[in-house]
């Protein structure tokens, strides 16, 4: 309510009364006199209303350098109150710096408020969205927000993506220097120095600098032979590239011909030219050609010359001279051949003497219980193989023969006799069970009575077994044959395949690998992480498990197909890869066996790639593994697979975990962890999630999020867990994962849900959105199989392979021999993606057929004989289709 005082005796005269925004009261008094006073109205307009706030400031996105927090600031017109809000939630009052202020204009009144934001509450953001704040505004009118600001760590990585080199050129040619600056936030600016200064195209024309930041010099001069670097910079760093030198060089040409100079004694002329049209400058070609010429001036007439060839022609060699040259060659000659005759003969008796220490032929093994009692085997010698190997535990399946097989000497062996029958010693028997004593262990192998006459086949106990018993000796402490890790399987001529069940891991033998009448039991087995050593070293980071093959002293007819799985990105544009194949030796330590793209006539291996998997083919059992490191300028990508497990319900606890795994993106790190959480009794909650691990040094940052704190509380007092860059980018830690401890308030509660963030400082994440019952009993969460996790573990003979062996043969007599026009295998390696180094399959007796065994590798889930076909119909080879179609299944 206003209220009015006048003193005694003062006249007011007509009173108009204003409500200002600030509740000011004016008094009109210009007129005393009553009588000139107009008639007021009986009401007056009220004061406009207050309008919405206006920003007349927002803020702007802004970089933390080093450790220096940002300001961020905001003004708006009329407002009466502005609070900032970051990433959803209000800054504290008291970290707001308000100032306030009167439009002149206007009157309005006009705030203005300040917040800073430190690196440390950038960095604990959890989540995949960039740190933003933005300003919310007040009027009597209601509300006013402004646009986000995103407050980004700035950094600027020390390594080019792409980096100038050096050139020589020729005049007038176009250059082109190409530069990539270093990751960085902001995104670096690029600047061209030459010899130190920098390149201003607006001031030469002949420069340009393109939107990609590349250098090109339009014509070469020789003025711009000079050292160019690439300058990146932003607000946190400058970063200088490596100098590349372009050196501008000029070919030399000649002059004209001067002319012929007076005829000599000698009855010749001559001329000269110089190389000068232009001289060659900065390592330029010099002229092609001679500088001087000479001819005949007298037309053939000259006396001289014919005195010259008479005198010659009077004087042939003399006889005794050319018999001795010649003698001498041919003694020398028959020299060396007598010498290599002899090398060869010793390499040869060296070789065989090999193979009788290691195989037996099928005649020796069967006879070998008609020797007399005193008769001594051979003694097998003990070469030291170039690749061990860690043999499956054999002592069910087969011994190591150190004595005849079947011993007929009464004794402590009587436990061990064969009875002899009157039956022909070719006929099959229901199950032959050959028991043979060793000094270390007992072993037997029973020998079904079907693998007694395949093609004429006959099973031959050989003396490999003892080159098992010795790598046992040499392994037996860092590789060992685990369940569900390793299988094995006796194979012959026909050949066939090992396969470890969800694994990946496989191993195909093609027919004729094996020599006819031989049988060899052989095995594959996945090392475990604890039980050897990985391949990795210094910068490296492995990409698939160690796998070994074997036995390793196997001399093999053809290469077998190694498949190994790995976790490397390959799906990029540019190789950022550099992958190696390594082999362990008897000692432990690891050998390099090829890096990709390196390949050459030496190289015993060719490894083809795919996604998800890699094919070796060798032939030379062993150890092997997969190794790979960040090929500059691009940092490389290993896929991971992130599991989330909890404990079995019900719970009876009050107490309960969520571990959260991060493992190789392959089919044996994901078995190996199922199998490891089976035996602690947890179960997978829904299925991994992929992420990729970039080669930037950052770790692994996981955080839990949402937790509904009226029931549930986390035991965690810090706000993320994080897993060092290193044990994940190494590939030689055992199965990483981080554990969440949770603790609900009573066992009445049931339900959790939650968020769980898992990311790469700095790069990719993935969040898992849980929503479960505690204390319901589901069945196992099991993610889908994959294609090959329903092969059988052993397939032998002809049932291993998709591609009957009559289609093969007339394959490989189509396309084995060269064809001037380039449709032979050449061209089928093109078709089927096998061309990378094709040198190798040239050095083949049949490089078809080598290709044929990688096609059954790489297609051993699917092998679909259309591909095939297919890749044959646009080779032009319809005989061969006609083939397929007949006797294959198409």
């Amino acid at each position: 309510m206003l209220s009015f005082r006048m003193q005694r005796g003062q006249a007011c005269g007509p009173i108009v009364l204003l409500l200002l925004v600030g509740g000011y009261v004016v008094c009109d008094t210009e007129s005393s006199d009553y009588s000139d006073a107009e008639v007021l109205p009986d009401s007056y307009p009220s004061a406009p209303a207050e309008p919405l706030p206006e920003f007349l400031l927002e803020p702007e996105d802004a970089f933390i350098v080093k450790n220096r927090p940002v300001q961020l600031r905001c003004r708006a017109s009329p407002a009466t109150q502005i609070y900032f809000k970051c990433n959803g939630e209000w800054v504290n009052q008291n970290d707001h710096v308000t100032r306030e202020s009167l439009d002149q204009v206007t009157g309005l009144v006009v705030r203005e408020v300040d917040i800073s934001v430190s690196r440390t509450q950038v960095e604990e953001l959890f989540g995949l969205e960039d740190y933003w704040c933005q300003c919310v505004a007040w009027s009597s009118a209601g509300t006013t927000k402004s646009n986000r600001a995103y407050v980004r760590i700035a950094y600027l990585r020390k390594n080019f993506e792409q980096e100038p080199l050096g050139r020589e050129i020729r005049l007038e040619q176009e250059v082109l220097l190409q530069c990539r600056p270093p990751e960085g936030m902001p995104a670096a600016e690029v600047d061209w120095l030459k010899n130190e200064d920098t390149i201003d195209p607006s001031q030469d024309s002949n420069f340009l600098i393109t939107i990609d930041n590349d250098l090109i010099i339009k014509q070469a001069r020789l003025s711009d032979t000079a050292n160019y670097t690439c300058l990146a910079r932003n607000v946190v760093a400058k970063r200088r590239s490596s100098t590349a030198t372009v050196i501008v060089y000029v070919d030399g040409g000649w002059t004209e011909w001067a002319k012929w100079s007076a005829c000599s004694t000698e009855c010749t002329h001559w001329r000269s030219r110089e190389c000068q049209a232009p001289a060659p400058r900065n390592g330029g070609k010099h002229c092609s050609g001679s500088m001087m010429e000479s001819k005949n001036c007298t037309d053939g007439l000259c006396a001289r010359n014919k005195k010259v060839s008479i005198e010659h022609a009077s004087h042939p060699p003399a006889p005794d001279v050319g018999v001795a040259v010649y003698a001498g060659l041919v003694g020398a000659l028959l020299l060396c051949g007598i010498l290599v005759l002899c090398v060869g003969i010793l390499a040869y008796r060296r070789r065989c003497s090999h193979l009788h220490g290691d195989i037996t032929d099928s005649s020796s093994a069967l006879t070998a219980a008609f020797h007399p009692g005193n008769y001594k085997p051979p003694r097998q010698d003990n070469p030291h193989p170039l690749h061990p190997s860690a043999p499956p535990d054999l002592t069910a399946t087969a011994g190591a023969f150190r004595s005849p097989l079947f011993s007929l000497q009464q004794g402590v062996n009587d436990s061990h006799k064969i009875p002899m029958t009157t039956s022909p010693l070719l006929d099959p028997l229901p199950s032959l069970k050959i028991k043979v004593y060793n000094s270390s262990t007992l072993s037997s192998l029973e020998i079904p009575a079907d693998m007694c006459s395949a093609d004429g086949e006959i099973l031959s106990l050989k003396s490999v077994g003892s080159t098992v018993g010795r790598e046992r000796q040499f392994h037996s402490h860092t590789l060992s044959r685990e369940p569900g890790l390793s299988t094995s399987a006796t194979l012959g001529h026909l050949g066939g395949r090992l396969t470890i069940p969800n694994t990946g891991v496989s191993l195909l033998v093609p027919p004729g690998t094996i020599p006819q009448g031989k049988f060899y039991e052989m095995y594959l087995i996945i090392s475990k992480w604890e039980k050897t050593t990985l391949p990795s070293e210094g910068s490296q980071t492995v990409l698939s498990p160690a796998v070994s093959c074997g036995p390793s002293a196997l001399l093999l007819n053809r290469p077998v197909v190694l498949t190994l799985p790995h976790c490397a990105q390959l799906d990029t544009p540019t190789p950022d890869w550099t992958l190696t194949l390594k082999t362990q030796t008897h000692q432990g330590a690891w050998e390099e066996v090829l890096t990709v793209g390196e390949e050459s006539l030496s190289s015993p291996c060719y490894l083809q790639l795919e996604e998800e998997c890699c094919h070796v083919l060798m032939e030379q059992l062993g150890t092997y593994g997969l190794v790979g490191q960040s090929c500059p300028p691009q940092p490389a990508c290993k896929r991971l697979q992130l599991a989330l497990f909890a404990p079995r319900a019900p719970c009876l606890s009050l107490d309960y975990s969520l571990r959260i795994y991060c493992i190789h993106d392959t089919p044996h790190a994901f078995k190996e962890v199922l199998d490891l959480e089976r035996s602690l009794g947890g179960v997978l909650l829904e299925d991994p999630k992929p992420l990729l691990f970039k080669d930037s040094y950052h770790n692994l940052r996981l955080s839990i999020h949402d937790i509904p704190h009226t029931h549930w509380r986390s035991k965690l007092l810090a706000k993320y867990q994080e897993i060092p860059f290193y044990h994940i980018w190494s590939g030689s830690q055992r199965p990483l994962h981080c554990t969440f401890s949770l603790e609900r308030s009573s066992l009445v509660v049931s339900q959790l849900s939650c968020k769980i963030c898992v990311r790469q400082v700095e790069g990719e994440g993935q969040i898992f959105q849980l929503h479960t019952d505690i204390q319901e009993t589901l069945p196992p969460h099991s993610p889908h199989p994959s294609a090959g996790s329903c092969l059988p573990s052993s397939q032998v003979g002809p049932y291993a392979f998709r591609l009957p062996e009559s289609i093969r043969q007339k394959i490989c007599a189509s396309l084995d021999a060269p064809s001037a026009q380039g449709c032979d295998w050449r061209l089928l390696a093109r078709s089927l993606g096998f061309d990378r180094y094709l040198n190798y399959f040239a050095t083949k007796p049949s490089p078809t057929g080598v290709l044929l065994d990688l096609w059954e590798a790489c297609h051993q889930g699917d092998a679909d004989l259309v591909s095939l076909a297919t890749a044959l119909e646009e080779m032009g080879k319809s005989e061969v289709l006609v083939v397929m179609t007949t006797d294959g299944d198409c």
